[in-house]
């Protein structure tokens, strides 16, 4: 395996706009490229309905009957007290003008009322039991993982598997938040990652050789320089494989627009979120090695927003897709800050989401990996 910082994907130019392919603040020698860390359903409802019940295997349903005859009356008694139609009910007055305007105002039916507050979770890596703390500490979920947060919205960023010791445990916890929200009233969602493109293609396309700017390479190759497990592999199931499958690239909430990856790369897959989206799964559903190779290799680019360019690069990314801010996981804060570079051999300090590129772009990768912080955020943070 690769050490820590490096990703064995060569010769990609750093997206910075006049980028000299090393990033201020980067080991001497390295490209953006290289300085990438890593290069279920829901539970159904059934709502009990009012109304009349089944009647049971035999049974019939009840019927009006007529009254029965006082033992006084003939049989031979007149028609109209024989069948005597049963009682009434009294309906009240018509319904007034003043009514309707008054029942205009009350709620649909099934209104949910108000949505909750809105949560971002950075990169995990399979660091299961600091995923939990992280979550707890928000109240987001109870000491044992379950769902405590009620209509609060959470979206993970991506970035489940690799390097840390349980990825399918992060994938497994997620899948039953999203199913114990989604019945509490909230959801919780949760976006593909590039992390997630090297794992689906390790289990898909394994040793086939695919055409990288490296050479010829295959994806478990790649995977495993990049921090795979082999336990991970071994424990997928076609139930996550699915899942994974499903995972939307972007997605927009309260103005924020929610990436895995801190690259323009996005806007070559369309236009609208929903392109992006529909061109991600087009090309898992049906294309081959080398398209899964190219899609991952795109969205392990980094640092378009840092730097002179940056504001700019996100700006495009907003005007493109909505929203004023863009939040993303991927790049991990301290090499954002530098502070990666420093020699003082201190894990790293993260005190929270780095806001840069002039307020136009928060960062959410806490460096877990790197001995920094699993970052679970309420939004929007200043």
């Amino acid at each position: 395996m690769l050490p820590y910082g490096s990703y064995y994907e060569p010769n990609t130019p750093a997206e910075q706009p006049g980028s000299t392919g090393e990033p201020e603040g980067l080991p001497v020698g390295s490209d953006a490229t290289h300085i990438g860390y890593g290069g279920a359903r829901y539970l159904e409802q059934h709502w009990p309905v009012a109304g009349h019940p089944t009647p049971g295997p035999g049974s019939t349903l009840p019927i009006f009957r007529a009254p029965e005859l006082p033992p006084e009356l003939p049989a031979e008694a007149p028609a109209r007290v024989r069948d005597e139609d049963p009682p009434t009910i009294e309906l009240g007055p018509p319904i007034s003008e003043e009514d309707l305007h008054r029942l205009a105002q009350l709620p649909p039916l099934g209104d949910p009322g108000p949505v909750g507050p809105l949560y971002v979770v950075g990169d995990v890596h399979g660091y299961l039991e600091e995923l939990i703390g992280a979550l707890h500490q928000q109240g987001l979920v109870d000491p044992d993982g379950h769902w405590t947060a009620g209509r609060a919205r959470v979206w993970f960023l991506g970035d489940f598997t690799d390097r840390g010791p349980d990825g399918i445990g992060v994938i497994d916890l997620v899948m039953q938040l999203a199913a114990e929200a989604a019945a509490a009233g909230g959801y919780c969602r949760a976006l593909m990652g590039n992390h997630e493109l090297l794992f689906l293609g390790a289990h898909r396309y394994g040793d086939e050789p695919v055409q990288s700017t490296a050479g010829t390479a295959s994806f478990r190759a790649a995977w495993l320089l990049n921090g795979g497990q082999q336990h991970d592999l071994e424990r997928l199931q076609g139930h996550h494989v699915s899942w994974l499958k499903r995972l939307p690239a972007m997605a927009l909430e309260d103005g924020h627009l929610l990436l895995h990856s801190d690259t323009t790369a996005y806007l070559e897959f369309g236009d609208s979120i929903a392109e992006v989206n529909d061109a991600v799964h087009d090309l898992l559903a049906d294309e081959g090695a080398d398209e899964w190779w190219d899609a991952f290799r795109r969205f392990t680019k980094r640092f378009a927003f840092r730097g002179p360019g940056g504001p700019m690069a996100a700006g495009e990314l907003l005007s493109t897709y909505g929203g004023h801010r863009v939040v993303h996981g991927h790049s991990p804060i301290p090499y954002l800050t530098g502070e990666a570079n420093s020699d003082s051999g201190e894990p790293p300090y993260v005190p929270g989401p780095y806001i840069y590129a002039d307020e136009l772009a928060v960062a959410m990768d806490g460096g877990v990996t790197m001995e920094g912080r699993l970052l679970v955020a309420r939004l929007p943070v200043d």
